[in-house]
């Protein structure tokens, strides 16, 4: 009698949990399969970067650096008219310059990011626009504080492209952002997308697997009754 009574505590207990769970249930079960359909790779747009050479100094040429610039790393890229370093300076800062005489340089012109787009990305000569955004408003889809260039293709894909060393930085075509929003749904973080330890999400999670349980329970003692009629 008393684990009757017990079970159909458990049981209305269930269903009032079943209604309040239902819709986040659904929500992460939909935005889940969404997530799965596409391999993550294309959805980060790595089938559309074409892979470049390393840049390359001539044997026996010597690698100038500004004297003045204490340096925490040196990288040597490739370039349209030859190769080009760029120093990552202790304080942060990223300054280019060339290698052969160790003078500073500028950063790439807005032709040059438009020339890297064209040929490090496929479909990058179908270019709608091309915007500067400084680190205090970056692009929803860059998140980063970061000073960048967007080139938007016609297609919709968006290609963030370094303003120093000119490198491909990201690539989100429209299904990353459907992934992104999809993402966003599944952990109940549409204004960042980034935060996965919030009270709500939490909460929704422990409710549904509380339920989940109380019907795992219910399960097994719905067989044991089915067995003794």
């Amino acid at each position: 009698m008393r684990n009757g009574k017990a079970m159909r505590s458990l049981a209305r207990w269930h269903i009032w949990l079943g209604w309040l769970i239902g819709v986040p249930l659904i929500l992460w079960t939909a935005t889940g399969l969404l997530m799965t359909l596409r391999p993550i790779e294309e959805v980060r747009g790595n089938h559309l970067r074409r892979d470049i050479p390393a840049a390359v100094i001539a044997p026996g040429a010597s690698l100038r650096v500004p004297v003045n610039i204490p340096a925490r790393r040196i990288v040597l890229m490739p370039g349209p008219d030859g190769p080009f370093g760029v120093i990552e300076a202790a304080d942060g800062r990223r300054i280019r310059f060339d290698p052969a005489s160790g003078e500073t340089l500028p950063g790439p012109s807005s032709v040059e990011i438009r020339a890297v787009v064209a040929s490090r990305i496929v479909g990058g000569r179908d270019l709608a626009s091309l915007t500067f955004h400084k680190a205090a408003s970056p692009p929803f889809d860059w998140r980063r504080a970061e000073d960048i260039w967007q080139a938007t293709l016609r297609d919709g894909t968006h290609v963030y492209v370094d303003p120093v060393s000119a490198e491909i930085s990201a690539v989100r075509t429209p299904f990353w952002r459907v992934f992104d929003f999809a993402w966003g749904l599944h952990i109940m973080d549409l204004q960042t997308r980034e935060d996965t330890h919030h009270p709500i999400l939490i909460a929704f999670a422990a409710v549904a697997l509380g339920g989940t349980f109380i019907g795992f329970i219910l399960l097994f003692r719905r067989r044991r009754s089915l067995r003794r009629s």
